[in-house]
This record gives structure tokens, C-alpha cells and sequence, in this order.
């Protein structure tokens, strides 16, 4: 399977939906009767929360929910809303153990632990008591609901405005005009049979077997363009010039919009950055490389740096969400990886639009890839060397007016 780009939708998804708790709510008051009080309705999660078993329920926050799922139940209750009719239309016998079937809850509260945790299905399945391979098809019928019903939470900026925004966002940094987004890449480890040849292409710099992930991240830490599925042994710039971002880039189908006057006769373009292992375009400015930088230089590249941590940020924090993509991964089925890894960037983004307290609780880390070197790119086009020339000495305050 080739790698996923999440640019068409295989149909066009509502923003907004009905969310459909499933559950049986709370009681604000206790009604009196002749009879006596009346019990209190159950929630969802009280009831759920006792089938809890294994090494989770000695955790002294295993009856919490956002302790276990690591997100809002309001995030919870949108989630079972969205996948609500993909996960219930199609007949099924998911079951616990003890043959009680599963709700929509149940199912999305599987997944979800699944992907956050990153534990194994045998362990996942002990949790919740029921077996391995329920585990695996709910989470993969999950992933599947996902890719069809939440691809409207990745996307380009599609007015000018929110572009505008995005952009004033980024100047408010380190001053950097007309920024459109920060580019990185990071590693999914992998541990596959070293007998079998054909894994070769999988091995990285860094003798890892890994896939990669591209992404694009806007001012909020939101991915704008992933891309994933690229085996580790591509270099940066390579698996930049397979992404449909840069075909688009390159034809003039994306940043595209208006200039910036920087100095009479100066205009910049709309752009991206990224670090030195991404090739220096007249759409990517990258950081200046090599010794003996001038002071102009090195003050460009705390600039530049400081503006492209919100990619670091981002993929530190999508790894340390989402652990089923961090650590090392035991032989994954490589065709349903990069699937996996798409549903794991839809779920960070969510958490971001429906603002979920989780989301400013999580550390500030920037080490998304921390056994991996930098790669650097000698790859560059020299009208771009003279933009980004222009705009050292406009950030610097050296550029005539």
C-alpha cells in the first residue's frame, strides 16, 4: 500500500453533528416517592469502569476516565458521535467474555485506549475482559470510521482569512512574514524479520527499521498535510518530492496566495520552513548550514528555529498521545500502518478544535525522533537563496526600506 494523503474525501462529512451519548444520564436530584428514594441511573462509564481488570485496576486512577482515556468525556462523546454510523451500520457480534454485547461506547472506549496506550491487544483485552481478536477488529473497524468520517478535522486552510490568521500567528513568533506552516518528519520504529530481504527498504539511518511521517503544522500545533507510509531509508528530501505538497507547490496550486511587501521592491511569497534536511525552494526556506556563519546568519537560524518548534511540539505530542505509534512497534501489518498513523493525526487535531483541557496539561517536549541525527540537504534552488538573503536582512532590521 502506498503511503496515505489525506487531501479527498471519499464523500462530503458534516462538521457538526448530534452527539449521541449512549448512555442512561445522571439524575441532578433524588426524586422522592411513597416508596422511597429512587436509585440513581447509571452512566455509562460508572457501569464500564467496573469491568476494568489487570494491572489497570490497582492504579489508583483507574476509575477515572480521563485518567484511562486520557481525554475530555465531552472529546469521548464527539468521537462516538462521528463514527457512530460507520461502527453501528454494519451487523456484528462483538462481545466481553462473559457475552454481553458491546455498545458504541464499549467499542470506542477499546479503540481509544488501544491507540493511547499502546499496549498490546492481550493486555487491552485482560482490561476490559474480552479477547485479542475483539480487540484488533474494533480498533481497526474504529480507524476505518475514522478515515471516512474525520478527514474534515486535517486540512488546508480553505479561506483567505484563516490563512491570514495562521500567518499572523506565525509572525508573532520571531517575526518571520507570510509563514505558512512548519515541515518535519519523524520515525515509527518497527521490529521486523531481519531474514527476510525485502525489510532492507525499511531501514534508516539510524539502523532502525521505521515508516515515516511528513507533516505540515500551523501556529496551534495542528497538522494542515501529512503524508505517511514512506519507508525509513528515504531521506527527508526524498520523501518531501514524493508528497502530493510539493506537486501542488511546484504547479502553483498552493502557496499561492497574496505577497508581502517587505521593502520597495521586496516581496515574499507564502512559504513553509522546515530544518536543514529539507531542500532550500523558493516555498521552503530552510536554516542557513556550514561554519563560520555571520552574525546576520546565526541570527536568522534562532529565528527560523524558534518559529518551526511548533512542528517539534506537535510530533513529540502526537508519540507521546498516541503511544501506538511510539516505542517500537512488534512486526505491524505495514499496509494498515500508515491508516493507523492518519487516525492518530485526526485525533490530535480534535483535540485542538474541541480545545481539550489534556491538550495544555501536556509537556512542552520538542523530541519526537531523540536517537535520530539530523539530516542535511545540499539540494537548493538559487532564486531561493536570494529570497531568503532579503529576508535575514528584513528580520534583522538591515533591509533599505
Amino acid at each position: 500500500m502506498g503511503p496515505v494523503r489525506p487531501f479527498k474525501r471519499r464523500k462530503k462529512v458534516a462538521d457538526k453533528k448530534v452527539v449521541d451519548h449512549n448512555v442512561l444520564h445522571s439524575s441532578s436530584a433524588i426524586v422522592a416517592s411513597s416508596l422511597g428514594s429512587q436509585p440513581r441511573p447509571l452512566d455509562w462509564w460508572d457501569e464500564f469502569s467496573h469491568r476494568i481488570s489487570g494491572t489497570l485496576s490497582l492504579s489508583k486512577d483507574s476509575k477515572s476516565f480521563e485518567s484511562v482515556f486520557r481525554i475530555s468525556r465531552k472529546t469521548f462523546d464527539y468521537i462516538c458521535s462521528l463514527v457512530k454510523e460507520d461502527m453501528m451500520s454494519r451487523q456484528s457480534s462483538f462481545c466481553d467474555i462473559s457475552g454481553k454485547p458491546l455498545s458504541l461506547n464499549d467499542q470506542v472506549a477499546v479503540a481509544l485506549r488501544r491507540l493511547s496506550s499502546g499496549e498490546s491487544l492481550s493486555i487491552i483485552g485482560d482490561t476490559f475482559g474480552m479477547s485479542q481478536s475483539t480487540v484488533s477488529h474494533i480498533t481497526w473497524r474504529f480507524v476505518e470510521a475514522m478515515e471516512e468520517r474525520g478527514l474534515h478535522h486535517l486540512n488546508w486552510p480553505s479561506t483567505e482569512a484563516e490563512l491570514e490568521q495562521i500567518k499572523s500567528k506565525f509572525k508573532k513568533i520571531r517575526g518571520l512574514p507570510n509563514c505558512c506552516g512548519a515541515i518535519d518528519i519523524t520515525h515509527v520504529v518497527m521490529t521486523l524479520p531481519t531474514t527476510d530481504p525485502s525489510n532492507n527498504v525499511w531501514l534508516d539511518q539510524e539502523k532502525n527499521y521505521s515508516m515515516v511521517l511528513q507533516a505540515i503544522v500551523d501556529p496551534d500545533m495542528r497538522f494542515r498535510d501529512v503524508i505517511a507510509g514512506w519507508p525509513g531509508s528515504l531521506s527527508d528530501a526524498i520523501v518531501l518530492r514524493s508528497s502530493g505538497f510539493f506537486r501542488l507547490s511546484e504547479e502553483g496550486n498552493r502557496l499561492n496566495g497574496k505577497k508581502v511587501n517587505i521593502s520597495k521592491g521586496t516581496e515574499i511569497r507564502e512559504y513553509i520552513i522546515g530544518d536543514a534536511g529539507f531542500p532550500l525552494l523558493p516555498w521552503l526556506f530552510t536554516p542557513y548550514q556550514g561554519k563560520g556563519l555571520s552574525v546576520l546568519q546565526l541570527e536568522f537560524n534562532k529565528r527560523h528555529a524558534a518559529t518551526r518548534m511548533v512542528a517539534q511540539i506537535a510530533l513529540a505530542r502526537l508519540k507521546e498521545m498516541w503511544r501506538i505509534i511510539n516505542g517500537v512497534m512488534w512486526m505491524p501489518d505495514k499496509n494498515r500502518l500508515p491508516r493507523i498513523v492518519l487516525v492518530c493525526c485526526l485525533l490530535h487535531n480534535i483535540l485542538i478544535d474541541l480545545e481539550d483541557d489534556v491538550v495544555d496539561e501536556m509537556p512542552l517536549s520538542h523530541h519526537h525522533d531523540t536517537s535520530y541525527h539530523r539530516q542535511n540537504s545540499d539540494s537548493f534552488d538559487q532564486s531561493a537563496l536570494v529570497t531568503r538573503d532579503e529576508l535575514k536582512l528584513y528580520l534583522t532590521g538591515k533591509l533599505p526600506p
